[in-house]
């Protein structure tokens, strides 16, 4: 009996099922190992600058299959190049909107020291209740005479237009109250 188990065992290791599963197995493994070192040629791409470490990362993944990926990824930058460079736009952008001298509503050129700006009367700066000078909205001291800025909300220049007041429309009127010879609507 046990020669037979062993027997069948011996006959399907040697059949042509066994050499199909063998081949598509060994088929299965190169398409992944080639799709490893795609995806690594990919993400240095999108991480990596310099076009000889992409292909030094690229090599060194395919060189070692498997094992080179697993290795790129302990090792790969932590953020994607256009994510780097996003930050640093907006870090440029913050910059220049603090050092700018510039309206923020219209872009008009506006002086440190201007409260608001000339073109449009934006209320740029509150102005400090002892010394006049301009605050900038983050001092929670006037710096030059030490005084502490009001905390009431900066009135606008220009007043609100007020509200119009709508008139009540009139009610219908009864069949008594119309005039002779006027039907009701309806």
């Amino acid at each position: 009996m046990t020669w037979s188990f062993f027997g069948s065992v011996h006959g399907f290791f040697h059949s042509t099922t066994w050499s199909v599963i063998e081949t598509l197995g060994a088929l299965l493994a190169v398409i992944l190992w080639g799709a490893t070192v795609f995806w690594v040629w990919k993400d240095a791409r999108r991480r990596i600058a310099s076009p000889v470490l992409v292909s030094v990362a690229t090599v060194f993944g395919a060189v070692l299959p498997f094992l080179g990926p697993l290795v790129y990824m302990l090792f790969r930058p932590p953020e994607y190049l256009e994510d780097v460079r996003e930050r640093e736009l907006e870090i440029r952008a913050i910059e220049k909107r603090l050092m700018s001298r510039e309206c923020p509503v219209c872009g008009a050129e506006a002086e440190p020291d201007f409260l608001v700006c000339p073109v449009c009367t934006t209320r740029l700066r509150q102005a400090c209740a002892n010394c006049n000078r301009p605050l900038e909205p983050a001092w929670a001291v006037c710096p030059y005479c030490e005084t502490k800025p009001s905390s009431e909300e900066p009135r606008p220049l220009r007043p609100k237009r007020p509200v119009r007041a709508t008139r009540p429309r009139p009610e219908p009127r009864s069949a008594e109250q119309r005039a002779p010879g006027t039907q009701a609507p309806g």
